[in-house]
Protein backbone atom coordinates (compact mmCIF):
# COMPACT_ATOMS: atom_id res chain seq x y z
CA UNK A 1 0.00 0.00 0.00
CA UNK A 2 0.91 3.81 -0.72
CA UNK A 3 3.01 4.45 2.88
CA UNK A 4 2.93 8.26 4.52
CA UNK A 5 6.94 8.30 2.76
CA UNK A 6 5.53 8.40 -0.98
CA UNK A 7 3.10 11.01 -0.14
CA UNK A 8 4.86 13.70 2.46
CA UNK A 9 6.69 16.63 1.52
CA UNK A 10 10.45 16.51 2.53
CA UNK A 11 11.25 20.05 1.96
CA UNK A 12 9.43 21.23 4.78
CA UNK A 13 10.19 24.93 6.42
CA UNK A 14 10.60 24.94 10.28
CA UNK A 15 10.97 27.36 12.96
CA UNK A 16 12.58 27.19 16.46
CA UNK A 17 10.91 27.82 19.33
CA UNK A 18 12.61 31.12 19.63
CA UNK A 19 11.49 32.11 16.59
CA UNK A 20 9.43 35.86 17.11
CA UNK A 21 5.47 35.17 16.23
CA UNK A 22 6.22 38.46 13.57
CA UNK A 23 8.25 35.94 11.79
CA UNK A 24 6.01 32.96 11.99
CA UNK A 25 3.62 35.15 10.46
CA UNK A 26 5.42 36.75 7.64
CA UNK A 27 6.57 33.13 6.66
CA UNK A 28 2.69 32.07 7.02
CA UNK A 29 1.34 34.97 4.49
CA UNK A 30 4.21 34.81 2.29
CA UNK A 31 4.35 30.63 1.59
CA UNK A 32 0.46 30.81 1.57
CA UNK A 33 0.77 27.54 4.50
CA UNK A 34 -1.60 27.23 7.72
CA UNK A 35 0.95 25.96 10.08
CA UNK A 36 4.70 25.52 10.33
CA UNK A 37 6.60 22.58 12.20
CA UNK A 38 8.61 24.19 15.31
CA UNK A 39 11.86 21.99 15.53
CA UNK A 40 14.77 22.13 18.26
CA UNK A 41 18.56 22.31 17.26
CA UNK A 42 18.26 18.40 16.96
CA UNK A 43 15.74 18.69 14.59
CA UNK A 44 13.32 16.87 16.77
CA UNK A 45 9.64 18.31 16.54
CA UNK A 46 8.53 20.26 19.74
CA UNK A 47 5.60 21.37 18.36
CA UNK A 48 3.19 23.23 16.01
CA UNK A 49 2.35 27.16 15.26
CA UNK A 50 -0.93 27.58 13.08
CA UNK A 51 -3.27 29.69 12.35
CA UNK A 52 -5.24 28.68 14.72
CA UNK A 53 -2.72 29.55 17.39
CA UNK A 54 -2.78 33.14 16.27
CA UNK A 55 -6.24 33.08 17.01
CA UNK A 56 -5.75 32.00 20.20
CA UNK A 57 -3.41 34.95 21.29
CA UNK A 58 -6.27 37.29 20.04
CA UNK A 59 -9.35 35.95 20.99
CA UNK A 60 -8.86 37.50 24.34
CA UNK A 61 -9.02 36.68 28.18
CA UNK A 62 -12.41 35.12 28.14
CA UNK A 63 -13.01 31.21 28.52
CA UNK A 64 -15.63 29.08 29.16
CA UNK A 65 -15.70 27.45 32.11
CA UNK A 66 -18.22 24.40 33.66
CA UNK A 67 -19.18 24.96 37.52
CA UNK A 68 -21.36 22.86 39.56
CA UNK A 69 -22.49 21.20 35.47
CA UNK A 70 -23.56 24.49 34.29
CA UNK A 71 -22.15 26.72 31.52
CA UNK A 72 -20.92 30.07 32.65
CA UNK A 73 -18.37 32.84 31.62
CA UNK A 74 -15.24 32.49 33.54
CA UNK A 75 -12.34 35.22 33.26
CA UNK A 76 -9.65 32.81 32.50
CA UNK A 77 -6.23 34.22 30.80
CA UNK A 78 -5.39 32.48 27.81
CA UNK A 79 -2.26 31.04 28.24
CA UNK A 80 -1.36 32.31 24.65
CA UNK A 81 -2.65 35.84 24.79
CA UNK A 82 1.03 37.33 25.94
CA UNK A 83 3.27 34.96 23.46
CA UNK A 84 5.73 36.21 21.81
CA UNK A 85 7.46 33.39 20.15
CA UNK A 86 6.61 30.24 18.66
CA UNK A 87 7.56 28.24 21.54
CA UNK A 88 4.82 30.19 23.81
CA UNK A 89 2.31 30.13 21.04
CA UNK A 90 2.66 26.38 20.10
CA UNK A 91 0.89 23.62 20.09
CA UNK A 92 2.57 20.91 22.04
CA UNK A 93 2.58 18.26 22.55
CA UNK A 94 2.28 17.00 18.63
CA UNK A 95 0.84 14.17 17.26
CA UNK A 96 3.44 12.95 14.64
CA UNK A 97 3.27 9.88 12.19
CA UNK A 98 6.08 7.26 10.80
CA UNK A 99 7.35 7.31 7.39
CA UNK A 100 6.05 3.62 7.01
CA UNK A 101 3.20 4.20 8.11
CA UNK A 102 0.09 3.71 5.47
CA UNK A 103 -2.45 6.45 4.66
CA UNK A 104 -5.26 4.73 6.10
CA UNK A 105 -3.75 5.52 9.05
CA UNK A 106 -2.50 8.99 8.48
CA UNK A 107 -6.87 9.84 7.44
CA UNK A 108 -7.96 8.01 10.79
CA UNK A 109 -5.39 9.98 12.50
CA UNK A 110 -6.43 13.16 11.26
CA UNK A 111 -9.93 12.57 11.44
CA UNK A 112 -10.42 11.37 14.84
CA UNK A 113 -7.94 14.29 16.41
CA UNK A 114 -9.22 17.10 13.90
CA UNK A 115 -5.87 18.07 12.43
CA UNK A 116 -4.83 19.35 9.15
CA UNK A 117 -1.28 18.10 8.92
CA UNK A 118 1.41 15.40 10.83
CA UNK A 119 4.71 15.92 10.98
CA UNK A 120 6.71 12.77 9.95
CA UNK A 121 9.38 11.59 12.44
CA UNK A 122 11.87 8.77 12.54
CA UNK A 123 12.44 6.65 15.33
CA UNK A 124 14.10 9.66 17.24
CA UNK A 125 11.66 12.30 17.00
CA UNK A 126 13.54 14.11 14.39
CA UNK A 127 11.33 15.69 11.61
CA UNK A 128 11.68 13.83 7.77
CA UNK A 129 8.63 16.00 5.86
CA UNK A 130 5.28 16.85 6.57
CA UNK A 131 1.71 15.29 5.20
CA UNK A 132 -1.77 17.26 5.39
CA UNK A 133 -5.16 16.41 4.11
CA UNK A 134 -4.48 17.73 0.49
CA UNK A 135 -1.47 15.08 -0.05
CA UNK A 136 -4.37 12.90 1.12
CA UNK A 137 -6.77 14.10 -1.55
CA UNK A 138 -4.05 14.18 -4.11
CA UNK A 139 -3.38 9.97 -3.40
CA UNK A 140 -7.07 9.82 -4.57
CA UNK A 141 -6.06 11.74 -8.15
CA UNK A 142 -5.11 8.22 -10.12
CA UNK A 143 -6.32 7.13 -13.15
CA UNK A 144 -7.59 3.58 -13.78
CA UNK A 145 -4.86 2.61 -15.59
CA UNK A 146 -2.64 4.03 -12.44
CA UNK A 147 -4.96 2.31 -10.17
CA UNK A 148 -4.24 -1.16 -12.06
CA UNK A 149 -0.61 -0.71 -11.52
CA UNK A 150 -1.21 0.28 -7.98
CA UNK A 151 -2.71 -2.98 -7.23
CA UNK A 152 0.11 -5.32 -9.49
CA UNK A 153 2.58 -3.72 -7.50
CA UNK A 154 1.52 -2.77 -3.96
CA UNK A 155 -0.64 -5.24 -3.20
CA UNK A 156 -0.29 -8.59 -5.43
CA UNK A 157 3.28 -8.10 -5.43
CA UNK A 158 4.97 -5.98 -2.09
CA UNK A 159 1.89 -7.02 0.33
CA UNK A 160 1.05 -10.49 -1.18
CA UNK A 161 4.17 -11.73 -2.60
CA UNK A 162 1.97 -13.33 -5.38
CA UNK A 163 2.60 -14.18 -9.40
CA UNK A 164 0.68 -10.63 -10.70
CA UNK A 165 0.56 -12.88 -14.02
CA UNK A 166 -2.37 -15.48 -12.01
CA UNK A 167 -4.10 -12.80 -11.90
CA UNK A 168 -6.98 -10.27 -13.90
CA UNK A 169 -6.97 -6.88 -13.11
CA UNK A 170 -9.94 -4.35 -14.63
CA UNK A 171 -10.55 -0.50 -12.94
CA UNK A 172 -13.34 1.44 -14.25
CA UNK A 173 -14.21 4.69 -13.07
CA UNK A 174 -12.59 3.46 -9.60
CA UNK A 175 -14.15 0.07 -9.28
CA UNK A 176 -11.76 -2.44 -9.03
CA UNK A 177 -12.49 -6.04 -10.94
CA UNK A 178 -9.84 -8.68 -9.72
CA UNK A 179 -10.10 -12.22 -10.44
CA UNK A 180 -7.85 -15.08 -9.84
CA UNK A 181 -7.13 -18.21 -7.83
CA UNK A 182 -5.09 -18.64 -4.82
CA UNK A 183 -4.31 -21.59 -2.54
CA UNK A 184 -5.79 -20.46 0.59
CA UNK A 185 -9.26 -18.50 1.82
CA UNK A 186 -8.19 -16.45 3.94
CA UNK A 187 -5.44 -15.29 0.82
CA UNK A 188 -8.44 -14.43 -1.21
CA UNK A 189 -9.89 -12.35 1.81
CA UNK A 190 -6.87 -10.43 2.86
CA UNK A 191 -6.42 -9.55 -1.00
CA UNK A 192 -10.04 -8.45 -0.71
CA UNK A 193 -9.45 -6.29 2.11
CA UNK A 194 -5.94 -4.69 0.91
CA UNK A 195 -7.93 -4.04 -2.37
CA UNK A 196 -10.05 -1.60 -0.77
CA UNK A 197 -7.58 0.20 0.97
CA UNK A 198 -6.07 1.46 -1.64
CA UNK A 199 -6.47 5.14 -2.55
CA UNK A 200 -8.88 6.04 -5.27
CA UNK A 201 -10.49 2.76 -5.34
CA UNK A 202 -14.46 3.42 -4.45
CA UNK A 203 -15.27 -0.31 -4.24
CA UNK A 204 -14.03 -4.15 -4.92
CA UNK A 205 -15.47 -6.59 -6.85
CA UNK A 206 -13.22 -9.43 -6.54
CA UNK A 207 -13.85 -12.87 -7.85
CA UNK A 208 -10.77 -14.59 -6.53
CA UNK A 209 -11.04 -18.62 -5.84
CA UNK A 210 -9.12 -20.69 -3.54
CA UNK A 211 -8.49 -24.47 -3.36
CA UNK A 212 -7.85 -24.59 0.74
CA UNK A 213 -10.87 -23.62 2.66
CA UNK A 214 -8.58 -22.91 6.01
CA UNK A 215 -11.59 -21.23 7.30
CA UNK A 216 -10.60 -17.49 6.38
CA UNK A 217 -9.38 -14.42 8.43
CA UNK A 218 -10.35 -14.49 11.61
CA UNK A 219 -11.95 -11.34 12.97
CA UNK A 220 -11.40 -10.64 16.57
Amino acid sequence: MQSVEQLMTRDVITVSPETSLAEVARILVEKSISGLPVVDADGRVVGIVSEGDFLAREAGHWSEASIDGKREAKAARNPKADARTAGEAMTSPVLTIEPFRAIRAVAEIMVTNHVNRLPVVDAEGRLLGIVSRADLVRAFVQSDAELEETIRKEVIIREMWLDPEKFEVKVVNGVAKVSGVVIKRSTAEVIGRLLAMVPGIVSVEASITWDIDDGGVTVP
